[in-house]
């Protein structure tokens, strides 16, 4: 939650840097294989992938495993997300026929219809071929024109749009207009950002903020951009004024303007750590100079400010004006009384010890919010006091004007529903995901009305096919029960007698089973229909599981904070309970059961491999942090420290080393089947990790499988292609490592 648009984006430094002597770790053989295209390391790299393509790629059934999953990606009745944009609604879209994908419109009467007519905006795949560029699409803000201008009839027409080259996180920001369909190209004064970490966002029509890589000095450590500036059309980029310049030790610095009429604000975000921000005010003085506010509220919370709103999320707990307010509450003041020194709050949401806060999202009357009960979705309509009506008190704003609390009706009882406004500017009109494992994804549009009580039921637009076979299927949720007593819950999905009938523990199942788990930065794994999961794995009787860990953000700050630093092995313990847990219930053996996790996850799987190979017959490490001795070093490293500690403080390595795979990996240790995976443009966490765990391992004749591929970012694939490829080279690895 930020002041309307995300403020930290993870935007790493340049995957092509290379380690230089004086980052050298001592007697580490491998270093050579961080030059991320070095001749030799690419050398390397490509008789491994060489060696996938002799083994898995040639089996029978991998063709049709990747054939299966590509139908998925590539289908055309998925459902094409949009996004309201004047009286149009845009979707970017790809398929077999647009493997770089369409940026396209249409009109919201045409898109309730199964056959929707798209306008083509902008065809990446034609773009790529004019430029020889392998364009990856990383989204597109467009400026709201101003009242006067909507008044007189002036379409939407000034975009920023963001394009990576083959998927880095690094990317490009070109103007684009959406009447002529076509970029506004630099002598004609239109805006241009060269390839970096970093943004652009409107200010008007002839200005914009610019954070990016100004040259030497204006990056941070983690290769983030530590200077915002205003950049006013037809001037040259060195000419910006400079808004805020942060230090050499923040992360992110970041500002942007809010548009909503009348509520006109700037900010300015700094990112000092991962969970340490401050939110500043940014007015104009009639210089060029912007005099800054700090909003003074705890550096770990955040702030979201939406018309004369303040909404304030914490990680911790906050004592103010003799209150004291718990971790996890959503906070709301008026924003002007706030600035005047009022620090007076209502408590929106309190945690429990099943609840926890999954979101807030504004509509132009509304407050929805979000709640996790036990990973489990429910929807609250909170109304603020302008809103007069009937309805349960909140809180007390005034003493005769509380908040007014009312339900969405007619939502699912189990599952996911995630909550998005179609303008908050101007409508109370809400669209609904919903999804579960093994139901297909649903969007509906729901209309809550102005006041209190006035929402109707949920109109379904439009439903994904079922893209397997459900049927004899089941999900249930279990809890294990980890090594210092914490219950820490599960969700398995399978054929009913493989996953429901050893619920006590009598069970000799041995169905093949993926454990499924990431456990860091409050991110919460939640209910998700796949495609590719159920064609791929629950079809052929695999047994899905998925682990709500600590480290997550399943049950708010406090499970997050459980496993940070020193406290990390807590996670691992966790996702080690549910696989003892899982051949305690009959499900399965391990033998037969198999693991993977990616990025920070990947860190999981890794610690799995390491320090519990015994609890697993086959590990999948995908885009993972391994040597956690030189993380810091390495790309976007350095901001990760909040969550897992600084190496180079030797107090903190001495806790820092108990999870650090590259460092545990022992010869003498027998070690179940592993498959590395990672990908040469993945510019965030850097593939020298996997690159090295796994030729180390190699080395001493384990049972190693590596694929990296050439394109695809931190997400590992650039197109529907690649992602059906991978996909098929994890499911061939685990289908032969587990039966």
């Amino acid at each position: 939650m930020t002041a309307e648009q995300t403020s930290t984006p993870l935007a790493p430094a340049s995957a092509t840097s290379t380690t230089t002597p004086t980052d050298a770790a001592p007697h580490d053989p491998y270093l050579w294989l961080e030059d991320v295209e070095g001749d030799e390391a690419l050398t390397w790299v490509r008789a491994r992938n060489a060696e996938v393509a002799d083994t898995l790629e040639v089996a029978d059934e991998f063709a049709a495993t990747e054939r299966a999953i590509r139908e998925v990606l590539d289908s055309d009745a998925k459902i094409p997300e949009v996004s309201k944009i004047g009286d149009r609604y845009y979707n970017f879209w790809r398929d077999a026929q647009h493997e770089r994908g369409l940026w396209r419109r249409t009109t919201l009467e045409s898109y309730r219809t199964d056959d929707p007519e798209w306008e083509t905006v902008l065809d990446l795949d034609a773009l790529a071929a004019s430029e020889d560029e392998s364009w990856v699409w990383h989204g597109a803000s467009v400026l709201r024109p101003t009242p006067e201008q909507l008044a007189a009839g002036e379409p939407w027409r000034h975009a920023l749009v963001e394009l990576s080259p083959g998927g880095s996180d690094a990317d490009v920001t070109r103007e684009f207009d959406l009447v002529e369909k076509r970029f506004v190209a630099p002598e004609d004064g239109g805006f241009h950002r060269a390839e970096a970490k970093g943004s652009l966002g409107w200010i008007d029509a002839d200005t914009v903020y610019v954070f990016t890589d100004f040259g030497e000095g204006t990056l941070t450590p983690s290769g983030y951009p530590r200077v915002v500036k205003r950049w006013t059309r037809g001037t040259p980029l060195d000419a910006a004024v400079t808004v805020y310049e942060g230090t050499d030790e923040d992360m992110y610095i970041s500002a942007w303007r809010s548009h909503t009429p009348g509520f006109e604000r700037d900010f300015v975000h700094r990112s000092k750590a991962f969970y340490s921000d401050e939110l500043y005010l940014a007015e104009r003085t009639g210089t060029p100079e912007q005099r800054l506010t700090k909003i003074d509220v705890p550096d770990s919370a955040e702030v979201g400010v939406r018309r004369e709103w303040m909404l304030v999320e914490l990680r911790d707990d906050w004592s103010v004006a003799g209150a004291t307010y718990r971790a996890g509450s959503l906070l709301v003041a008026r924003f002007d009384d706030f600035l005047a020194g009022d620090r007076g709050f209502t408590v929106l949401f309190e945690p429990t010890a099943t609840t926890s806060l999954a979101g807030a999202t504004w509509t132009r009357h509304h407050l929805v919010v979000n709640v996790l009960d036990d990973v489990k979705n429910r929807l609250h309509v909170l109304t603020p006091p302008d809103t007069a009506a009937p309805g349960t008190a909140v809180g007390q704003e005034t003493a005769d004007a509380p908040w007014v609390r009312s339900e969405i009706p007619g939502l699912p009882e189990l599952g996911t529903v995630a909550v998005g406004a179609v303008d908050p500017v101007d409508t109370d009109e809400l669209w609904l995901v919903t999804t579960d494992y093994l139901t297909p994804t649903t969007l509906s549009l729901l209309s809550l009305g102005g006041r209190p009580g006035d929402a109707g039921t949920p109109e379904v637009v439009k439903s994904n096919p079922a893209f397997f076979d459900a049927e004899g299927m089941t999900v249930a949720q279990h809890f294990a029960t980890s090594d210092d007593g914490t219950r820490v819950p599960y969700f398995v999905v399978g054929r009913a007698d493989l996953v429901a009938g050893a619920a006590d523990g009598a069970g000799t199942g041995t169905a093949p089973t993926l454990l499924y788990g990431y456990g860091g930065f409050e991110i919460s794994l939640t209910p998700a229909y796949s495609g590719a999961l159920g064609r791929a794995w629950l079809s052929r009787g695999g047994v899905y599981v998925v682990a709500n860990i600590r480290g997550g953000g399943e049950y708010g700050p406090a499970w997050h904070q459980a496993a940070l630093k020193a406290n990390r092995h807590r996670a691992y313990e966790d996702f080690a309970a549910v696989a003892r847990d899982l051949v305690a219930r009959g499900i399965t053996t391990h033998e037969h059961l198999g693991m993977e996790g990616r990025s920070n996850g990947g860190l999981l799987a890794g610690n799995m491999l390491t320090q519990y190979p015994e609890l697993f017959g086959a590990v999948i490490v995908g885009v993972p942090l391994l040597d956690m001795r030189r993380y810091t070093k390495l790309l976007a490293g350095a901001s990760w420290a909040a969550e897992y500690g600084d190496p180079d403080d030797p107090e903190q390595w001495e806790f820092i080393r108990t999870f650090s795979p590259y460092h545990l990996f022992d010869a003498e240790r027998e070690y179940p089947p592993v498959l590395f995976t990672t990908s040469t443009k993945d510019d965030r966490v850097h593939p020298g990790h996997a690159r090295k765990l796994a030729a180390k391992m190699l080395g001493e004749g384990k049972d190693v499988t590596y694929y990296e591929n050439i394109e695809g970012g931190h997400g590992g694939a650039a197109n529907n292609a690649q992602a059906a490829h991978m996909a098929a080279v994890h499911y061939r690895f685990l289908a032969e490592r587990l039966g």
